[in-house]
């Protein structure tokens, strides 16, 4: 029986996000349509050869990689509905990202030979992405025209314009500055914009048409998806897992966890505070008139993300002709429903699109990231001697990684090789944090330089 959403809902203080509550009242939700068949709440107690804990798109797709590609027909336990989480929730902006390092900040890391390697992992990665939603059975509106960074201040226009000589000429990715002029012109009339850098790479998705078409594909090949099925219990014996959940015990040979941003300390010691959780909201507008479609340049339905720390990321979206806007929102859950995070996406569309001043928003909606505490995520068995992987830590940008990510999942579970296995997001577990009683404070005080700061540098 559904249960009423929860929007207080918090991972550090929440050990569970629920047992099958309703979708968030996302645009994706409303236009979607019915969800497709899946198994149900798991009524008795299994014995399976590989369980994966959530039911997103990490977690769907892998299930569907293993089923197609190598025979193995996994069981997905997932809390609520499918795709309930992050995979409902985000701006469904598949980047060609991983985690929230520039390439430039890859060579500061880890020296220019191993960024060139990055980015190639990145567009190999990015192959699989554009695949799956181009296949025929998945439906889910992609607009692939790239992707553009928008530079919101003069002085950001000098940083991308540094990032996009570092790409065209160590990495030979042809990005490309263009003006305010020609941003307005091509794309659309951010009245903040000083300029931007466009990326030939990216696919915009409505995230939660993508999901059920994992899903349809996914039980076609054999996995069961049983949502309402929350793991409140994990204990391990004689190198056999038993997740508990209301209605039956799963004895699993391997388990893989794909509950990104919604997963708490206590599920797994290899999981505790690995992740920061980060709460971003999106909302989307009410239906615009074609004057305003006019007075605010929507010529394009490529994404756009802005050059702040605290940065909006921003559509159109042509079928149904409205706008799509999010950013950063409530530090805690019990914040969530505080009307000023609202106020300051309706303050960001006044001074981005001043003739959509005052809409009306039709569909407001929160959200958890998984933010790495460096910034990089990982996909990895993080301890050889347990049946244990996971694939975590995406930090926003996970519409596109998480299909690579899914198809290493079932190679390492499956016990193949991946490409690419020495570098570092196969090389190490998600790092933690040494001050993590302190991590929401520390949040605080870095919101607060970063608002100053994008207001003055």
């Amino acid at each position: 029986m559904e249960t009423a959403f929860k929007p207080t809902y918090d991972p550090l203080y929440d050990r569970t996000p629920g047992e099958s509550s309703a979708y968030a009242p996302s645009y994706w939700v409303a236009d979607a349509g019915e969800p497709p068949a899946n198994d149900g709440a798991l009524n008795r107690d299994v014995s399976v050869d590989v369980a994966i804990i959530g039911g997103g798109f990490t977690g769907l797709a892998t299930a569907l990689f293993l089923a197609r590609e190598h025979g193995i027909k996994a069981h997905v336990l997932e809390a609520n509905q499918v795709a309930w989480g992050c995979s409902s929730r985000n701006g469904g902006q598949g980047h060609l990202a991983w985690g929230r390092l520039s390439r430039s900040q890859w060579a500061q890391r880890w020296g220019v030979d191993m960024a060139k390697r990055i980015h190639k992992n990145t567009l190999a990665g990015f192959d699989i992405f554009q695949s799956m939603v181009g296949d025929e059975n998945i439906d889910c509106n992609p607009k692939g025209d790239g992707n553009v960074l928008v530079a919101h201040c003069r002085s950001a226009t000098d940083r991308l314009a540094d990032e996009s000589r570092f790409c065209n000429t160590i990495l030979g990715y042809k990005t490309t500055m263009i003006s305010r002029h020609e941003l307005h012109e091509l794309y659309m009339g951010d009245q903040e914009a000083a300029g931007a850098m466009v990326e030939p790479l990216g696919i915009g998705v409505q995230p939660l048409k993508l999901a059920f078409g994992y899903l349809r594909l996914a039980r076609k090949y054999g996995a069961r998806v049983h949502t309402g099925s929350p793991v409140s219990h994990w204990r391990t014996e004689n190198k056999a897992h038993f997740l508990t959940t209301p209605g039956g015990i799963v004895k699993a040979r391997v388990v893989i966890v794909a509950t990104a941003g919604y997963t708490h300390h206590s599920l797994h010691p290899l999981l505790a505070y690995k992740n920061m959780p980060i709460m971003a909201n999106s909302a989307v507008t009410e239906t615009l008139s074609s004057q305003q479609i006019t007075d605010c340049g929507f010529n394009s339905p490529i994404f756009l993300t802005d050059s702040r720390r605290l940065r909006f990321y921003y559509r159109y979206l042509p079928e149904e002709k409205r706008l799509q806007i999010g950013t950063r929102s409530a530090i805690t859950g019990k914040d969530n429903d505080n009307p000023r995070h609202l106020n300051i996406i309706r303050e960001a569309i006044r001074r981005k699109f001043p003739a959509l001043d005052g809409i009306k928003i039709d569909y407001f909606w929160s959200g958890w990231m998984d933010i790495s505490h460096d910034m990089m995520p990982r996909i990895v068995q993080p301890d050889k001697n347990q049946s244990i992987y996971y694939a975590q830590g995406y930090s926003g940008n996970g519409v596109s990684f998480s299909a690579y990510a899914a198809f290493n999942l079932a190679r390492l579970v499956a016990g193949k090789k991946v490409d690419d296995a020495d570098l570092p997001i196969f090389t190490s577990p998600l790092p933690g944090h040494p001050l993590r009683p302190l991590r929401r404070m520390g949040q605080r005080l870095l919101f607060l330089y970063f608002s100053l700061a994008d207001r003055l540098l």
